[in-house]
């Protein structure tokens, strides 16, 4: 008998189930406002430029856009939804609602940018969704959690099935939210495409 023991799950599924109709306008306002904050963020673009070279985020300046705009408020609705599910998933010992988003900020990432290998401390479920994803755009790239564990382990073959390998990337595709444990190490490389690849990311913590 062969068990499969302490997995690590990543949620990922359409924010708005099969309907793909109130996502089209939901993204072109998200999109809109995310080039806006951008645009008028100084605080931010000074941060960018010391922490996310070439592209934009709002984490170091506005990190809780769900608080003070609509349309990121309409989307926290939207993905409270998908938080409770995966939390039930998880089978944590807690009422999933007890878990609410504490921060929501934009990344933008036009061609070439990376985001390095990282965590999200102090929080319990972290994601992101995607408002824009051109074709070529990077993947988001999830760790072995037991990677510094692994001493004289041998290479997994390039073929080995998804429970088996070391790392994983999930091509991301508009419309649809990432889940996972905020322990979960994870980065996005060197963006291929054309165009910025634009996405909503957040924590949930337990309140």
């Amino acid at each position: 008998m062969i068990k499969a023991l302490f997995p690590t799950f990543v949620y990922y599924a359409p924010v708005a189930g099969t309907s793909a109709k109130g996502v089209t306008k939901l993204n072109k306002e998200l999109k809109a406002e995310s080039l806006k904050i951008a645009e008028i963020d100084k605080e931010g673009q000074l941060w960018s430029q010391k922490n996310y070279k070439g592209g934009y985020t709002s984490y170091g300046s506005m990190s809780q856009l769900h608080q003070f705009s609509s349309t990121f408020g309409d989307l926290q609705k939207m993905l409270d939804k998908h938080v409770r599910k995966f939390a039930k998933h998880l089978e944590m010992d807690i009422n999933p609602r007890e878990l609410q988003m504490t921060s929501c900020w934009v990344n933008i990432m036009p061609t070439h940018v990376i985001h390095t290998m990282h965590i999200h401390p102090l929080s319990v479920i972290s994601g992101t969704y995607y408002v824009q994803t051109p074709k070529n755009c990077s993947a988001l790239k999830f760790e072995d959690p037991r990677m510094e564990s692994f001493m004289a382990s041998p290479p997994r073959k390039h073929d080995a099935k998804v429970h088996n390998q070391r790392y994983y990337s999930l091509a991301p595709q508009e419309g649809h939210v990432v889940l996972f444990e905020s322990w979960t190490r994870h980065e996005v490389p060197q963006n291929a495409a054309d165009k910025e690849r634009i996405s909503i990311s957040f924590n949930y913590d337990w309140v």
